[in-house]
């Protein structure tokens, strides 16, 4: 008798809710998941902090977590477009394709900066709708986010509720994270620095800093020896204080620069896992702002 009441009972048992499988193109919106779905979410991350994202190849490996996901979330912007459609076309996953409700672009939500006056492949990694770094300013998670937890409660309506109470308390941290960040980088505003990559306009945007060059001569073209002195004695009459470059980037262009213009180099993370303090949102932006203030002093 007790074998059929607990066989009857099994019968009741409502299965686990599985949880929303994410496919996030970079950390940083990988991150971003994970603080809305918790436990909620299952999240993949297709790239690591020390990549490039412009340049990643379509593994298998990349296709087959894309085949089982509920959602991709891209940066879009064309950052990913040398390898995302291919992975998408191959994962025979009708949920993930472009315009359906399981894709997801992160800069659709924010105002893009560097929208180019005209469109020439000759001039490098030109991005027809503008810059796609758009990460690099807290308050363009704080966008794309607000985006995001309606498009995961739409995807998965039963942990709504549970979606929206962690991005609630995310925000609010986030806020006030924002403004500690401000007021610490606040001896920033209008220092003049040099880029090895156009990466940082929303940052400097945020931080009030001020590009006068770019190491590299086109977006994603490494410079030459002869380009480099000639960019050292333009710099000269308004010498910057700080060289920016991402972790993920090759270090010869900005050593070669800050030892002949005697002008430190910040390696920011640019990412989550771009180094070992970078392990989340919140980490990303002590590291840099931190790194930022100390090499200007």
């Amino acid at each position: 008798m007790r074998i059929l009441i607990l066989l009857l009972a099994s019968l009741f048992v409502l299965p686990a809710q599985a949880a929303l499988k994410i496919f996030s193109t970079v950390p940083e919106w990988g991150a971003l998941a994970k603080e809305i779905g918790g436990e909620k979410a299952e999240v993949f991350t297709a790239t690591s902090g020390l990549q490039d994202p412009h340049h990643i190849q379509a593994k298998p490996s990349l296709i087959a977590k894309a085949r089982n996901a509920d959602l991709v979330i891209a940066t879009g912007a064309e950052l990913e477009i040398g390898w995302l459609p291919l992975v998408q076309r191959e994962s025979g996953n009708p949920r993930i394709q472009t315009g359906q409700s399981g894709y997801f672009e992160a800069a659709r939500h924010v105002s893009l900066r560097d929208l180019p006056t005209r469109l020439d492949r000759s001039e490098g990694d030109v991005h027809p709708g503008g810059n796609p770094h758009i990460q690099t300013d807290p308050r363009n998670i704080l966008s794309v986010g607000t985006a995001l937890v309606q498009r995961m409660a739409e995807l998965s309506p039963e942990d709504a509720v549970t979606y929206q109470a962690n991005w609630k308390s995310f925000g609010e941290r986030w806020r006030a994270a924002i403004a500690r960040w401000e007021k610490q980088a606040a001896p920033l505003r209008g220092q003049p620095i040099v880029v090895q990559h156009r990466a940082f306009p929303y940052l400097e945007d945020w931080l009030g800093l001020k590009q006068v060059a770019a190491l590299e001569p086109k977006p994603g073209v490494e410079p030459s020896a002869a380009y480099l002195s000639k960019l050292l004695v333009q710099t000269a009459a308004n010498p910057p204080k700080l060289i920016l470059r991402a972790a993920y980037q090759s270090p010869q262009a900005s050593e070669w620069f800050a030892h002949e213009a005697k002008v430190p180099v910040v390696i920011v993370p640019f990412t989550v896992g771009g180094n070992e303090r970078a392990k989340d949102l919140f980490g990303l932006f002590d590291d840099t702002v931190d790194r930022l203030v100390r090499a200007l002093k």
